[in-house]
């Protein structure tokens, strides 16, 4: 067997994912040596292990509920963001906050906020629609935005459902935000199904429906994101296999690992070496080694050179 195994340079932590690591590392290594994280400060266990033995505790919104008085302890809010109802509840608790949320983030709530506060004044009859994962730590801090009063979409579906179910007025004013980690073909392909049912339940040709200022459309997928998309599809295409590397539950991990896979049929979804098999490689195979927003490079490094090894040689992957 001889493989050769490339990383894909575009793989590995985002930017907010990055500067929120590097905060807790400054805070772990600083007198205090403690940190409490509220959620997952990055979906992969590897790192998560990593922050831990340097003195990280993760906490979830029950453990937050629970407590009585944080006497001055350090709170980490993660990339993903959170609802202002959180930041309460820390002041309250007399936690210190270290605020994490990426910037790109903080720009999408603000933007939400401004678009509900022009319906709750009154000056646009309308609502807010989300394209997103329900349940997803983003998307909480994002509907929170709204008081709670925004709707969540994942796919086509469960747009048309809502309509049948009438949870979505297509007469109305609608504004609708995607959750910065999604795919942006889907995205558009979301929006662009919206516009078309309302400018038929309105009656007018989809010319003069946009016109109309009926559908408001935010760009907000993270430009890093949205490229990375466009770059993993190339790599794929020119390996003979991927191995992706990510958290199971990274939500950009299952994005990107199922673009990959309707690419490349022999995409492998892993956490770590131990989960690699032999079998999986053919002689001579151009092995692609990439991951999500969340996979650190040290990891991706580790998992090229393991897959080397099969080539009896611990020789460094190709860059």
């Amino acid at each position: 067997m001889r493989l050769t195994v490339d990383i894909d340079p575009n793989s590995g932590f985002c930017a907010g994912v990055t500067r929120a690591i590097r905060k807790a590392e400054e805070q772990l290594d600083g007198p205090d040596g403690r940190l409490f994280s509220l959620g997952a400060i990055v979906h992969n266990d590897a790192e998560l292990s990593r922050l831990e033995a340097k003195g990280l505790v993760t906490i979830d919104k029950e453990d937050l509920q629970e407590m009585q008085d944080a006497d001055g302890e350090t709170l980490l809010i993660r990339a993903h963001g959170e609802p202002p109802s959180t930041y309460v509840k820390a002041r309250q608790l007399h936690f210190n906050v270290i605020d994490c949320t990426c910037p790109v983030v903080l720009k999408l709530q603000e933007s939400i906020r401004e678009a509900y506060a022009r319906i709750k004044d009154g000056s646009v009859d309308g609502q807010i629609i989300i394209f997103g994962k329900p349940g997803h730590a983003e998307v909480l801090g994002l509907v929170g935005q709204a008081d709670g009063n925004a709707l969540v979409v994942e796919n086509l579906r469960m747009l048309e459902n809502a309509i049948a179910e009438k949870k979505i007025d297509l007469k109305k004013h609608i504004e609708i935000f995607s959750q910065t980690t999604k795919n942006p073909a889907e995205y558009a392909s979301i929006c662009s199904r919206l516009e078309e049912l309302m400018a038929k339940e309105n009656e007018l040709p989809m010319q003069r429906f946009a016109g109309r200022g009926l559908l408001a459309v935010h760009n907000t997928i993270c430009s890093q994101v949205a490229s990375r998309h466009a770059k993993l599809s190339r790599f794929a295409i020119d390996h003979d296999i991927l191995i992706f590397v990510s958290g199971k539950a990274s939500s950009n991990g299952k994005v990107l690992c199922d673009r990959c896979k309707s690419l490349n049929i022999r995409t492998y979804h892993i956490e770590s070496t131990a989960d690699i098999r032999k079998e999986w490689f053919r002689e001579d195979d151009k092995v692609g080694v990439c991951g999500a927003a969340s996979t650190p490079k040290w990891l991706l490094e580790d998992i090229a050179n393991h897959i080397l090894s099969f080539n009896g040689t611990s020789s460094g992957p190709l860059l």
